[in-house]
């Protein structure tokens, strides 16, 4: 029998007060990896408990002595690197060479959250008045609980953490139940970097936790990442509890190819964007619009592209594209095909019954394509999370502007032009948050906020960057007249 994932609560690796599991398993073959705890209440309050006691003293920890112990923290992340990247793989089913790249991310935001002693310095002003001074500070809260998917299971966990811990709060993260494993390894290297115990702790499970870190009355703020329907639900049921929220969701992504882009690297980039991690990204390529005559030969050489990816193991250099993440999604992906091959619109590329010769247990959908959809069917409007594209014709730069405007999603959306006017037509006018211009996935680096508008984000404050610093602080003012 597999090993039993443990919860990580105040420095120890325990066992969960529940007695429920599911199983972890290899996406390309389907066999058993660990079997996971479905954690309850009481675990999260154990894990609550635990990062309530480390506040006081971590808070008291001087900024440059935390900074000190992510500085450890990073330089083990690179040592371990292809290790992490070839355990990633396994678990989750992309490419070796994605999974290093996430990993690379991951240590990009513990390297920017390194810098804490001037991302949280405050403001002085002295003579606000005759005699009087003002000052402002920026202070950790408490406890925060953080919420991740599997998508992206060390670099998304990496947006929210190291920042929270590094100005001075504690932590209860719950991963995704699906591909847990890497992550674990990660904390123990956090546990060797010197970070105390109860500042970063870990309860898996399902829904229940879930739910029990938005109502949990000790936990003061909640990081999530997930669809846009439970991104609405935790961000109202937290709220409703009094704690801050950052709730990021799906996506519709749309992009834009314009007659004078290079077209052979437009369409090479939107493959990328549409097939990388097996299309489970909130930044892939969906919905692709070719305007005027850019239609006909980017559509030609996507069809190349797509049609000639080779579906495999992660760990094989050969492979182009991994599985998706269970058979439950790929069925879900599937159904999305049914829907669209009835029409109307056109099949161009089927990827249901894709297959991996010795791997007949992995979950395989392979690139799909689609040509003339209309806009408002399913495949138009749905994330499907899986390597599915829709292709259109536009008759004009403001069509396909006006396209993306429609969404109810605002995550990402990408141009690809020579026209500095273009671009900035479409900069100007799109309505979304991250927008690339000449790139197929707009993913701003650690220094930037991460997240999305319209249906695609709640609240106010962003993952990454500068937001990070200001959702785990709250900045606090004095005047004072000595």
């Amino acid at each position: 029998m597999a090993d039993l994932v443990r919860n990580y609560i105040g420095g120890r690796w325990v066992a969960p007060i529940a007695r429920d599991t599911l199983t972890v398993t290899d996406p390309s073959s389907g066999e058993e990896l660990a079997r996971l705890p479905l954690s309850g209440p009481s675990d999260v309050g154990a894990a609550v408990a635990a990062a309530a006691s480390a506040f006081p003293a971590w808070r008291g920890t001087p900024a440059v002595e935390r900074a000190r112990v992510l500085f450890r923290l990073k330089a083990l992340l690179e040592e371990h690197k292809e290790e992490l990247a070839v355990s990633l793989t396994g678990e989750h089913g992309k490419v070796i060479a994605e999974t290093r790249g996430e990993i690379q991310r991951g240590i990009e935001n513990v390297e920017h959250a390194c810098g804490i002693p001037s991302l949280m310095l405050g403001d002085t002003l002295e003579d606000v008045a005759s005699g009087i001074d003002c000052a402002s500070w920026r202070q950790p809260l408490g406890v925060f609980g953080i919420i991740t998917p599997y998508n992206f299971p060390v670099m998304i966990p990496m947006w929210f953490w190291p920042y929270a811990v590094a100005t001075g709060n504690t932590v209860v993260l719950k991963p995704s139940e699906q591909d847990p494993l890497t992550h674990q390894r990660i904390v123990a290297l956090a546990e060797e970097a010197g970070l105390p115990p109860g500042v970063l702790n870990v309860v898996h499970g399902g829904r229940a936790v879930v739910e029990s870190v938005c109502d949990h009355p000790d936990i003061v703020g909640v990081s999530f990442v997930g669809s846009s329907r439970v991104a609405a639900m935790v961000y109202a049921r937290a709220a409703a509890s009094g704690k801050r929220v950052q709730a990021l969701g799906g996506a519709k992504n749309h992009i834009i190819v314009m007659p004078d882009a290079d077209m052979e690297a437009a369409a090479d980039a939107c493959a990328a964007s549409a097939f990388g991690s097996s299309g489970q990204r909130c930044l892939a390529g969906s919905v692709f619009s070719g305007v005027g005559d850019a239609y006909a030969p980017f559509r030609d050489r996507l069809m190349d592209v797509a049609s000639s990816m080779r579906l495999g193991n992660g760990l094989d250099p050969e492979t182009d594209m991994g599985p998706v993440i269970s058979a439950a999604h790929r069925d879900r992906v599937r159904s999305f095909i049914d829907v669209g091959a009835a029409g109307p619109g056109r099949l161009l590329l089927d990827g249901r019954a894709a297959s991996v010769e010795g791997r007949d247990g992995g979950y395989w959908v392979g690139p799909t394509v689609f040509e003339d959809v209309p806009p408002d069917s399913p495949l138009g409007t749905e994330e499907v999370f899986g390597p599915v594209v829709t292709l259109s014709k536009a008759t004009t730069v403001e069509d396909a502007i006006e396209r993306v405007r429609r969404s109810r999603y605002g995550n990402a959306c990408s141009i690809f032009t020579t026209s500095g006017r273009t671009a900035r037509e479409f900069r100007h006018g799109s309505g979304v948050a991250m927008m690339g211009v000449n790139v197929g996935v707009a993913a701003p680096m650690a220094f930037f906020p991460f997240g999305g508008s319209k249906e695609s984000f709640y609240g106010d404050l962003k993952a990454q960057g500068r937001d990070a610093v200001s959702f785990f602080t709250e900045q606090r003012v004095v005047i004072s007249r000595w």
